[in-house]
């Protein structure tokens, strides 16, 4: 597949239980060219970006990248620190273990995913619209957003990084937490920018922009 001059090439990783046409739809409307791929042979040298988006449950996402050969492709990815976006379970499943099932992460960066806590007064799941806190200002991924920016969480596990150097974004819910991390090219959100109507499709776009600069 060939992409205009001016549009990124993304492929975005289909595990079979991710929001696959949404993130797809929303990458298109910032002028991205998509590929959903299923295999390490589908992630051509054309492609300049790589998605990996989930919703559910983190073993099914592990399970599925390891059954289709993808988790050397996306550990070789991202050590190469080429443009790498996880969403969700894809920002879960960097880590090395989550707490939802006792599963083991890809283990790219130290740290756990932890379940929240009930203090009196939230719910879990954790779903709805929450604002940011940013904690690198600087970073290519946040370009024309803004703290206290909102954008929209369904999850009951959270990202405990081990490295506070990778905490992009931080919101709180019953305590703080880290809602988006962010080292070289490589980012990641608990949120989901597909469901964030203005704000989120603006992510997309400063990572589009992101994934054409790497050509």
């Amino acid at each position: 597949m060939s992409g205009k001059a001016d549009s990124a090439v993304i492929a975005v990783v289909d595990t079979g239980i991710c929001n696959l046409r949404s993130v797809t739809k929303a990458l298109e409307a910032v002028g991205a060219t998509v590929l959903s791929v299923k295999s390490p042979k589908e992630i051509s040298s054309q492609v300049q970006g790589l998605v990996l988006p989930g919703v559910g449950a983190l073993n099914a996402c592990v399970g599925s990248l390891l059954a289709s050969g993808l988790v050397d492709t996306v550990k070789g990815w991202i050590r190469d620190d080429k443009p790498f976006l996880g969403v969700c379970l894809g920002m879960q499943a960097l880590f090395e273990h989550s707490e939802e099932g006792n599963v083991k992460g890809l283990g790219i960066f130290p740290g756990k995913v932890v379940k929240f806590q009930r203090p009196s007064g939230i719910k879990i799941p954790h779903m709805g619209w929450n604002t940011l806190t940013l904690s690198q200002r600087e970073s290519p991924l946040m370009v024309g957003l803004n703290e206290g920016d909102s954008f929209y969480f369904v999850h009951s596990y959270h990202c405990a990084p081990a490295e506070q150097s990778l905490v992009l974004a931080e919101c709180d819910y019953g305590g703080r937490f880290t809602a988006a991390i962010g080292k070289g090219k490589v980012f990641a959100t608990q949120f989901h920018p597909e469901k964030s109507q203005a704000k989120g499709l603006s992510l997309y776009r400063n990572f589009a922009t992101l994934s054409l600069r790497n050509r």
